[in-house]
């Protein structure tokens, strides 16, 4: 019996060495293809958000100027991007390719993972899991585009245009530069996946919207904990970017553990109703 159970996990266990191999491959191939399209990347991808004529800042002066704030048109970001390592570029050239590549491949990656837990759940389970693939890849790359987008050319101009003395210039490190973007990116990535958690807390019974309710004032100090742990520059600006949507994020999980409480009680109800039915 012990041996049947340990050839088991070890069935297990090789099934999810193949599943992780695959991923790992797709994203390299993924990383692969963005290396060698990797100085065009920086060009008009990486650097973009530094750049005056980046979308956000051509909306910021837009809506700046409708309320006669004319300050809030950036003319310039006074900041230069050096390396000061003899293998900074190199480096910060692999790291962006495997940022890229994961990114990419992200759906791939959690088709994966599903098809491996798949075979696990029940057909229940299986019905109310039915379409998680395409709405966690979804959620993914609408937190990508929110850091990419909006976060990212907001901290960079904030962090570009902060000054305690006029003697000191901006000068970043490339280093510096590409971990702010990709832990902006990557995270707004995972945060906005909060919704795809909630709602299977919900389904399983570990979370009801009275809860988050109760715990609604609590869950504000997180978030701007969060926010803080997601902007590494640590301003204001940025913490209070990112933590508003993450805020509205929890509102939304809010109203989709209701529904997903109110379905459920919904078809313990009608089970119920069909069990007497039968008895009768």
């Amino acid at each position: 019996m012990g041996d049947e159970k340990e050839m088991a996990f070890l069935d297990h266990l090789e099934e999810l060495r193949w599943h992780v191999v695959r991923s790992v491959s797709v994203i390299f191939i993924m990383m692969i293809a963005a290396f060698v399209y990797i100085r065009e990347i920086f060009d008009h991808i990486i650097f973009a958000p530094a750049k005056i004529d980046f979308p956000a800042f051509k909306y910021m002066c837009e809506i700046g100027k409708s309320m006669g704030l004319d300050e809030l048109c950036v003319t310039e970001l006074p900041f230069k991007i050096q390396s000061r390592n003899m293998t900074g570029q190199f480096m910060m050239s692999l790291t962006a390719a495997f940022v890229i590549g994961l990114i990419v491949a992200f759906p791939y990656v959690v088709w994966e993972f599903w098809r491996f837990v798949k075979p696990g759940l029940q057909i229940k389970e299986r019905k109310f899991s039915k379409g998680a693939v395409a709405a966690v890849s979804f959620l993914f790359f609408l937190g990508v585009a929110f850091g990419y987008y909006i976060l990212s050319p907001m901290t960079i101009w904030f962090l570009a245009t902060y000054s305690i003395s006029s003697m000191i210039v901006n000068e970043f490190d490339i280093t510096s530069y590409v971990s702010t973007i990709t832990s902006l990116i990557i995270g707004c990535g995972l945060l906005f996946q909060f919704p795809m958690v909630i709602y299977f807390l919900s389904k399983v019974g570990i979370v009801t919207p009275q809860l988050m309710r109760k715990y609604r004032k609590h869950s504000i100090v997180i978030i701007l904990i969060l926010g803080a742990i997601i902007t590494p520059s640590g301003d204001p600006f940025s913490l209070t970017v990112i933590s508003l949507p993450l805020y509205m994020l929890f509102e939304i999980s809010i109203y989709i553990s209701s529904v997903v409480v109110k379905r459920k009680l919904k078809e313990e109800e009608e089970a119920e109703l069909r069990a007497d039915q039968a008895s009768s």
